[in-house]
Order: structure tokens, then C-alpha cells, then sequence
């Protein structure tokens, strides 16, 4: 789990996949996207699409999975996938709602921007969207800032999707 120490100590955190856990993962943002933002089925299926392709070609030693298990079940992860010439995309950070609060988004976002650092990333972008305020904190505490913001009902919903960038100076 790198140098970082846990503050759960019930929490394992891989960085492979086991049986079950990319249908597990897809599931986790469906299910907790509807029942805390009304997303509708287009965001799961959009999960499951672009999560497969991540898996399906998953690139060894570049791309970069955090799941975070407790008792066997998946309670969180974050994914990095390599965008070349030293820039990659923050996907598919989520945590369970019996772990919010608890310091388990904070572990996952550590690993990730120390998996940054000691790779020497220059730049990291993700997409999200407005409503989801805690992840923002997270991204702005850190030094990413807002680059784009675009108006979508892809996901059921209007809403706005936020295109958040960080890079190293």
C-alpha cells in the first residue's frame, strides 16, 4: 500500500483486479449515483463502458488502480489512466457511504498524487460534475482548478460537467 498508513485498519488496498470486482465497481457508481444524485441508467452505462475499455486495455506499469476492500467487499477506489507525454486522467473515484467521513476518499486521493509524484506526472485532469462538491474540496485543496464547464443530460439528468486540471510547476 506504498508509505502511507491507513487510518482503517479493516481496509486492504490492491492494485489488481480479483473475480467480481469490475462488475462490483460498475455497479458501486450506478447504484450510489442514482440513490444520492438521481443519475439515471445513461451514467451506468456509461460506466460500464469505459471502465471495460480501461480493463480491457488496462497498460501494466501506466495505467493504475487503487480498490480499497473491507471484509471482501469494495468500500472505494480511483483509477489513473496514462494519457501519454507524461499526463494522465483521474477516473472512478468513489467511496461508499459507510466510509465517507472516515478518511477513505482522502487515503485513495493520497495514493494517487503520490503515484504522481513519484512517476513525475506534469499534468492530471479529470471530469466530474457540479454537484459533487466534496470531490471538488478534495481536487481544489491540492491545486487543480476548474478548465471547462458544459451543460449534459447524458446521464438522465441536466447537470454540469466540470473539467478539473492540475499540473505541476
Amino acid at each position: 500500500m506504498h508509505s502511507l498508513k491507513s487510518p482503517l485498519p479493516e481496509i486492504r488496498i490492491l492494485n489488481h483486479f480479483e473475480p467480481g470486482d469490475i462488475g462490483a465497481i460498475i455497479e458501486l457508481h450506478g447504484r450510489l449515483y442514482h440513490e444520492n444524485y438521481r443519475f439515471e441508467l445513461g451514467f451506468e452505462k456509461y460506466v460500464a463502458r469505459t471502465f471495460a475499455d480501461f480493463v480491457c486495455h488496462f497498460q501494466e506499469g501506466k495505467d493504475q488502480i487503487w480498490i480499497a476492500k473491507a471484509g471482501g467487499q469494495i468500500k472505494g477506489c480511483i483509477a489513473l489512466i496514462e494519457r501519454g507525454e507524461k499526463k494522465a486522467q483521474l477516473r472512478y473515484f468513489i467511496t461508499t457511504p459507510d466510509y465517507r467521513g472516515r478518511g477513505l476518499g482522502k487515503l485513495l486521493f493520497d495514493l494517487f498524487m503520490q503515484h504522481i509524484e513519484e512517476h513525475e506526472y506534469q499534468t492530471i485532469y479529470l471530469w466530474t460534475t457540479e454537484n459533487l462538491k466534496a470531490a471538488a474540496n478534495i481536487y481544489l485543496n491540492v491545486g487543480f482548478r476548474l478548465a471547462e464547464q458544459r451543460e449534459s443530460d447524458t446521464f438522465g439528468i441536466t447537470l454540469l460537467e466540470q473539467k478539473y486540471v492540475w499540473k505541476k510547476y
